[in-house]
């Protein structure tokens, strides 16, 4: 955190301790200099307001320019400073970097490995640890690193870059650097500040070079994420990397035998060791059924799984999407500092910006060497007119030095017009510094050859700082010939169907029922048997009275008295089955038919399937699947009474209307009903 003044911290200090005269004076009629309230809550408003801009600006968010965090910068810094064509110690670069960065050696060699394991910036030797099985570097002292080509090629320019003090104000670091890269989206980066975080995902290399292209051509292009650790991504839902948006991932997964499957390319995020944990897990807990587990990663992914015999390896491998970490919904946060303050951006603005300053750079660096090559070419004509007019042999008989210059000016002056600017007092002292011997042997022809070739190339650089756009895509175009074939994609595109944890989840269970007290579970071994089931079923019952109720499957809960109709509930496809029901209206009121679908329903609370009269009760349900099978047909029997001739009634729900659990139904009787059978003649 920045260092507070000695004035604040020393009043603070003072105003806790009753010894301040300014806090004596303000608080004179209070029996101690204590602050008040407000006076401590300004105290540390400021003070939390200084350090949470610290974290957000100096520590967790990238920059929007060169898309590194201050950490990542000074590294890259300290290994161009040592930078001489051989590898480097780590525990060196650590050592040096730490002249810029005054947060301990961990933090530095940490963000080392994790720039290094993106295989883009810096060239490794030795054990660097593995993305894959998430193991960890070898110590500092043991591993070596430089620069990458790639690196030295667009990230560095002493020229072009902006040179800030370090902490303690005996080096210079870089503001930022000159980088001619989309790099923050090429790399990816993940941050925690104060009050906001960020969330990068990486994106392909010749994609980014692509997008920069079309961006500076002003043509439209798409952008999506790339994974190191390959996989399989669905990103309709990533909304331009914006806040809110989001990518779906999935591990690879073959199958190699009838019971082998085998896992080649991990989700984004997850090694071998914590995916691997996922599987056991679900496995414990009965969401899948497999023998074994095997893990053989080393240059590559490979993660073995043995299935129990009789398993259908397709149902266990959507059940790995559905319960395990085999897929992974990542959120995207794209939040950088720029203009010293965080801001959330899309892709597109985060590529534009890239596009726009190497376009910046590259104007930056031409100008640069239009200035050089002028200035080159002015002091060559000097020295050829110096030379070629025998301006040195006029100063042989002057005796003062202000008469040498004096002389040689003069003689230049009437030759200043051709040249790119004035003559001065630098440019007459370096003719002066010209030694006899270099005179001696001037050639003329390779002087008028050297100022020819100076003259096409300031023609040349001129030309170019006319078509910036032109030699923006130049750039990006050979940077694509020269390194591109190094990063081909690894993430492949595709939508991904819902997996429907219902119904790939293994049913090694077993659902109970006690009818008459109303309990049902998986845990009732000794009461009726209903039909086997998941620790993830849903479980609906009906009671005598018409209430309809659905709970999670649990070893042993509570229905109702009375259970007619339990069976389990598919809850992402209510309207799967259709209900017949007879049921008496409230007490010796008339009976109804209904035939209805369930719809949506809420766990847990109860549904009356009757018109709520008391005394209503239910003499028949059945249900059906409207795809596979018709409505069943009833036989209605009524209890004798005076003057009913008719005992029987028949109903054929096939000419019930279907409709929802609301509905009423229609009349049947108002005699008083013996029973309801199912008519066998149907």
């Amino acid at each position: 955190m920045p260092k507070k003044s000695g004035s604040d911290n020393d009043n603070l200090e003072l105003n806790l301790t009753g010894d301040s005269k300014e806090s004596s004076s303000e608080t004179s009629t209070s029996s101690t200099d204590t602050p008040t309230l407000s006076q401590l809550d300004d105290y540390y408003s400021k003070w939390f307001l200084e350090y949470a801009s610290y974290v957000i600006l100096e520590r967790a968010v990238p920059h929007a320019l060169d898309g590194l965090k201050p950490v990542q910068r000074r590294i890259l810094h300290s290994l161009k400073e040592l930078e001489d064509g051989r590898y480097n110690k780590v525990a060196n670069v650590i050592g040096n970097t730490m002249k810029y960065h005054p947060h301990g050696d961990a933090s530095i060699g940490d963000a080392m490995v994790q720039i290094g394991q993106k295989n883009l910036l810096l060239d490794m030797q030795g054990n660097w640890g593995n993305v894959y099985t998430g193991d960890s570097a070898a110590a500092s002292r043991y591993i070596e690193v430089r620069l990458s080509k790639f690196a030295l090629d667009v990230a560095f320019n002493a020229k072009t870059t902006k040179w800030l003090s370090s902490y303690d104000g005996r080096n210079k670091e870089p503001d930022s650097l000159p980088m001619k890269f989309p790099l923050l989206l090429a790399q990816g980066a993940e941050g925690i500040a104060v009050g906001l975080s960020c969330k990068i995902l990486p994106h392909n290399f010749n994609e980014l070079i692509d997008a920069s292209i079309a961006s500076l051509r002003k043509e439209p292009y798409e952008l999506f994420p790339d994974f190191t650790t390959g996989g399989t991504a669905d990103v309709s839902e990533y909304n331009e990397g914006k806040r809110g948006g989001r990518v779906k991932v999935r591990a690879t997964i073959e199958k190699r035998k009838k019971n082998l499957l085998a896992i080649t390319e991990l989700p984004y995020s997850k090694t071998t060791t914590s995916l691997i944990d996922s599987i056991l897990s679900a496995n414990d807990k009965g969401k899948i059924k497999i023998a074994r587990i095997e893990d053989n990663t080393s240059d590559s992914v490979e993660i073995l799984i043995y299935l129990s015999s009789g398993s259908d390896p397709d149902t266990i491998i959507q059940a790995l999407y559905a319960f395990t970490d085999c897929e992974l919904s990542i959120s995207s946060n794209i939040c950088v500092v720029d203009n010293e303050k965080p801001k959330f951006l899309s892709v597109y603005d985060l590529l534009k910006i890239s596009a726009e300053r190497s376009k910046a750079l590259i104007k930056l660096e031409f100008e640069i060497e239009l200035k050089e090559l002028e200035e080159k070419w002015h002091l060559s004509s000097l020295e050829k007119l110096f030379i070629q007019e025998k301006i040195y042999r006029k100063i042989e008989t002057v005796e003062t030095w202000e008469g040498v210059l004096e002389t040689v000016y003069s003689n230049l002056k009437p030759f200043e017009k051709h040249l790119h600017r004035k003559i001065t007092n630098e440019d007459l002292l370096k003719l002066l510094e010209i030694k006899i011997k270099r005179i001696s042997k001037y050639d003329s022809l390779k002087a008028d050859e050297l100022l020819k070739n100076l003259e096409d190339k300031i023609a040349q650089t001129e030309k170019n700082l006319k078509q910036l756009t032109r030699c923006t895509i130049k750039w990006f175009k050979e940077l694509k010939e020269k390194y591109g074939a190094l990063y081909p994609r690894k993430t492949q595109l595709a939508t991904f169907d819902k997996v429907v944890a219902q119904e790939v989840v293994i049913s090694n269970e077993t659902l109970y029922v006690d009818r008459l007290e109303g309990f049902a579970g998986f845990g009732m071994k000794k009461d009726e048997s209903i039909c086997k089931c998941s620790k993830l079923s849903d479980v609906l019952s009906i009671n005598e009275d018409g209430i309809l109720i659905v709970k999670k499957i649990s070893e042993k809960a509570f229905f109702g008295k009375k259970i007619l109709h339990i069976d389990l509930f598919n809850r992402s496809n209510p309207n799967e089955k259709a209900y017949c029901l007879i049921y008496r209206d409230g007490k010796g009121g008339p009976a109804l038919a209904k035939h209805f679908t369930i719809g949506g329903i809420t766990r847990d609370k109860e549904y009356s399937l009757t018109k709520g009269k008391p005394g209503s009760k239910i003499f028949y349900i059945a249900e059906y699947v409207p795809e596979k099978e018709t409505p069943p047909s009833v036989k209605i029997n009524l209890r004798a009474a005076p003057r009913l001739r008719k005992l029987e009634e028949f109903i054929n729900f096939k000419e019930v209307a279907l409709r929802g659990r609301s509905s009423g139904g229609i009349q049947v009787t108002k005699h008083s009903i013996k029973n309801v059978v199912r008519n066998s003649k149907t």
